[in-house]
């Protein structure tokens, strides 16, 4: 159980990073490419089918790893190459059915999770803007022309521009909101802290 637990973990990591990777890609395209904003709800959407996606795929391995089993089953001649099963390979193939089977299971269970789709998201997210923040270093240490020198100053402006509206100020007005509302939640506390202690004093 022990080998088992860790292929399907092992494949559900697989698929995330995939999935990840997906969600990076049409945020690069969607922002940069074509000068969106960024929509949490959006890509949120972009992560469900990438993973429902990468779910079937699994699925279908199973499927296909029953078959051959099914038809290595009473099969004990030498083998032909590397797919040609026999019998002795039985178990194994039905263990990588049962794995493709489970890692499909969780992929689909992830996929109607909102909590894991907003962090798919901000994790592709910041890995976009990794990306984003790497090429301009780059471009910046390798660039000491003036701008009217550069041809595409006007490109990367626009890029770092849309950096900075769609992370930097993103990311402030996030953590404003999440001060907000530990303040909000901080003044409740003692609000309720002040009836219970005038009740009491009563």
């Amino acid at each position: 159980m022990g080998k088992s637990a860790d292929a399907i973990a092992e494949g559900v990591a697989i698929a995330t990073s995939a999935a990840r990777l997906a969600v990076k890609n049409h945020i690069l395209v969607g922002t940069i490419a074509q000068g969106g904003s960024f929509d949490v709800a959006k890509y949120m959407n972009d992560a469900h089918e990438a993973l429902v996606a990468l779910a079937e795929e699994s699925e279908e391995a199973a499927e296909l790893a029953n078959t051959l089993r099914k038809r290595a089953h009473g099969r004990y001649s030498d083998p032909h190459g590397t797919h040609d099963y026999r019998d002795r390979d039985v178990r194994n193939l039905r263990r990588r059915a049962k794995q493709s089977a489970a890692v499909a299971e969780r992929l689909r269970e992830m996929a109607d999770d909102p909590e894991t789709l907003r962090f798919l998201v901000e994790a592709a997210r910041a890995a976009a803007w990794g990306d984003v923040a790497g090429n301009l270093q780059r471009r910046l240490r390798v660039e000491a022309m003036r701008p009217d020198e550069d041809p595409d100053y006007e490109t990367m402006r626009e890029a770092r521009m849309q950096a900075l509206r769609l992370v930097d100020l993103q990311e402030l007005a996030s953590d404003q909101r999440a001060r907000r509302k530990r303040k909000e939640k901080a003044d409740k506390t003692a609000a309720k802290e002040e009836k219970r202690a005038a009740r009491q004093a009563r």
